[in-house]
């Protein structure tokens, strides 16, 4: 229940990031769902860096948000230098 439970937040978590992240990008069901998970071990990594989470601790709603908006914004860069060759 926990793995179905990690897919829906994932989920809309990465619909979110997508949302409120300027940019276009053609994200799938799959990769807005891994965008939200990869999200929350930013999150939960910057939470921790700057000692917001002990160790154990999973990050936080707006804490995985803002880690799938750093991977958003750092894929728009890649993405923007990549079709400027």
């Amino acid at each position: 229940m926990t793995i179905i439970l990690t897919i829906i937040i994932g989920f809309i978590v990465g619909l979110l990031a997508r949302f409120l992240t300027p940019g276009r990008d053609a994200l799938g069901f799959i990769l807005t769902t891994l965008l939200g998970i990869g999200g929350a071990f930013v999150g939960k990594f910057l939470g921790q860096a700057f000692g917001l989470y002990a160790e154990g601790e999973s990050a936080g709603f707006f804490m995985s948000l803002l880690g799938a908006i750093i991977i958003l914004f750092i894929y728009h860069h890649l993405n923007k230098n990549r079709n400027a060759s």
